[in-house]
């Protein structure tokens, strides 16, 4: 896939477990733990709004677009 998500290192950059973030944005530790490992197609905006303003970032913090065409 050619999105790659960053959360886990904005977690440790923030010094905040998954089970913290969880519980701030209102969504499951599953459903971060799955964003993590980039296994979801997509997330809601408003979810990601919740996890930017938790983790006082900006969504091109979490997601990056890697071109692996050739």
């Amino acid at each position: 896939m050619s999105i790659i998500v960053n959360l886990d290192v904005m977690l440790a950059r923030r010094k905040m477990r998954s089970r913290e973030l969880a519980e701030k944005v209102g969504i499951t530790e599953q459903n971060i733990s799955l964003l993590k490992s980039g296994k979801v197609k997509g997330i809601r905006f408003g979810t990601l709004e919740k996890i930017c303003r938790t983790l006082d970032c900006q969504p091109g913090d979490i997601l990056e677009f890697l071109d692996v065409s050739d």
